[in-house]
């Protein structure tokens, strides 16, 4: 067979006596290459079952003796990790809610997730929107989770405020622009067609405007006076 071999790599593949033998030392090589990643894996997953295991068993074994697990009996691995953590009934007894139109960058820090960055932030980002008209526009600021967000209506009750409106008939174009929802482009247009076409007389005169879709319409009306 090696023979038959030797002689079939020569003919069609042009190797010589030496390349032959190379090549015939080089399969083993090969093999192992690609079995010995596949023996790895699989014992890995067998491990991982394995330890699945035995965790559960000390799980159950220790909740049938009345105990209540709050840590994971095994250091490498904690319960803790995968689920969010609950608010503190102890302390929120100790507290009011509030409405979240007065919550300041110190009241905020009340919330877990909610450092001194983020509440200033989240403040920051209120005033240069004019005011927070939903729950939702808080996801749009930077570093704010949607779980710490849930976490804040355990403190706070949500109040619809609008605390400044731009007077779309007035303002100049770099004053529109500094609005988060409108940038200067979409500034441009706005003002070009107040010049062609006049003031504005309400919403719908803006929905005119072809180029913009009506959901952003909706979006930057609450911070339009007319």
């Amino acid at each position: 067979m090696k023979t038959n071999l030797f002689f079939w790599l020569k003919s069609y593949l042009g190797f010589s006596n030496k390349e032959s033998r190379g090549f015939v030392l080089l399969i083993p090589v090969l093999m192992m290459m690609i079995i010995i990643p596949s023996l790895i894996n699989k014992a890995r997953s067998t491990k991982a079952g394995e330890f699945e295991l035995i965790y559960q068993r000390k799980v159950d074994s220790l909740e049938k003796t009345g105990m209540k697990l709050v840590s994971s009996p095994d250091p490498v691995f904690n319960p803790q990790d995968t689920i969010k953590n609950k608010v503190n009934s102890k302390k929120s007894e100790n507290l009011n809610r509030i409405p979240f139109s007065e919550a300041d960058s110190i009241t905020l820090q009340i919330v877990s997730g909610i450092g001194p960055s983020t509440a200033g932030r989240i403040v920051k980002y209120g005033v240069q929107l004019g005011g927070y008209y939903s729950s939702t526009q808080l996801l749009e600021v930077y570093g704010l989770k949607p779980e710490t967000v849930e976490l804040m209506w355990d403190y706070f009750d949500f109040d619809p405020l609008i605390t400044s409106k731009i007077a779309i008939n007035e303002i100049e174009l770099d004053e529109l622009s500094k609005h988060p929802y409108i940038s200067y482009s979409e500034a441009k247009v706005i003002l070009a067609y107040r010049n062609q076409h006049g003031d504005f007389t309400s919403i719908n005169d803006l929905k005119k405007i072809k180029i913009f879709k009506s959901e952003w319409v909706d979006k930057i009306a609450p911070y339009l006076t007319f």
